[in-house]
């Protein structure tokens, strides 16, 4: 379920603000998408947020019906067909429903709730996800885009699934870690800056969870809704939150489910258009062309869904 970027999301050449260097919070309302057949609400990129640490897309998808008794490209859920990626990791959870994922690496991996895909693009990847066929009923899930630093983002792409993944306790909560370390608990995906992913579920009243002071944080709310202070996040919300803290509390009048978002600040400006990461307008040429005239760079997928053209050039 992963993108595309598109100017109204973020310009190609806009550069994300400096972070505040003191405990703040700020709540920015998610932009509507469509993905394939499915609206989702785009938390990041925002014009006023480019990235958090080194995250820079996130798409929340659901809850939505599916019927999945449809051959693909048919509808009834979301099929999303080759399409290319440079420059990132690719991070897909699902709270509720399944999907398949195959790439040009030859993966093919149905993914499950509580379970992490992480597919790393490098020098370029192509993928598709699919609906598996078999299941019918609540669809949900959260697509994250990390961005790769100078020294990766022109490597070998590569995927791996994590079929099970660390919890950490919290006061009144819970942590599962899908990147990075929380607490006392570290997962073991991959990530090529300093940064966290984690789901959190926070029961009625609160919790206070421990962050890195060195660390900006945000909150993508699945459900419910939670307090930073005098600020209120909810679903279809980003709640951004500075430097600057060695905890963070959060409160909830009937309990919530979220996903923290944090990382040191992400050290070089960025570019961002269509399924691309690069650095320069330039590169975005390139690889459109190359995606556009088949070029090897960007290989085949097997499966059914048709492949996914580019979108006129910048």
């Amino acid at each position: 379920m992963s993108g595309p970027v598109t100017s109204v999301d973020a310009p190609p050449d806009q550069r994300a603000p400096d972070p505040p260097m003191t405990p703040c919070a700020e709540v920015l309302d998610d932009r509507e998408a469509k993905v394939g057949n499915i609206t989702v609400r785009r938390a990041l990129p925002r014009r006023g947020r480019r990235t958090v640490g080194a995250w820079c897309f996130a798409d929340h998808m659901g809850p939505e019906q599916v019927d999945e008794a449809k051959s693909p490209g048919q509808g009834g859920g979301l099929d999303i067909g080759p399409h290319p990626h440079m420059g990132l990791h690719t991070v897909t959870w699902l709270v509720d429903g399944a999907l398949l994922h195959r790439d040009s690496l030859g993966s093919e991996q149905l993914i499950r709730p509580g379970q992490l895909n992480l597919m790393t693009a490098g020098h370029g990847v192509v993928h598709a996800e699919e609906m598996s066929r078999t299941y019918r009923g609540s669809l949900q899930g959260v697509q994250l885009w990390v961005a790769q630093p100078e020294s990766t983002r022109d490597g070998a792409a590569a995927f791996e699934h994590h079929a099970s993944l660390p919890v950490a306790d919290l006061d009144n909560g819970s942590a599962v870690v899908l990147v990075g370390s929380l607490a006392d608990a570290t997962s073991l995906a991959r990530h090529d800056t300093e940064l966290v992913g984690a789901q959190l579920t926070v029961r009625r009243g609160g919790t206070v969870v421990p962050v890195r002071r060195d660390f900006e944080h945000a909150l993508v709310v699945i459900d419910g809704e939670v307090a930073v202070g005098e600020s209120v996040v909810r679903p279809g919300q980003l709640g951004y939150v500075g430097m600057g803290r060695d905890e963070l509390p959060l409160s909830s009048l009937d309990g919530a489910r979220l996903l923290l978002l944090g990382g040191v600040p992400f050290p070089e400006p960025i570019v961002m258009w269509w399924n691309f990461v690069g650095r320069t307008k330039e590169e975005m040429a390139q690889a459109r062309t190359q995606w556009s005239t088949e070029d090897e760079r960007f290989g085949p997928v097997d499966t059914a869904l048709a492949r996914i053209p580019a979108p006129p050039a910048l």
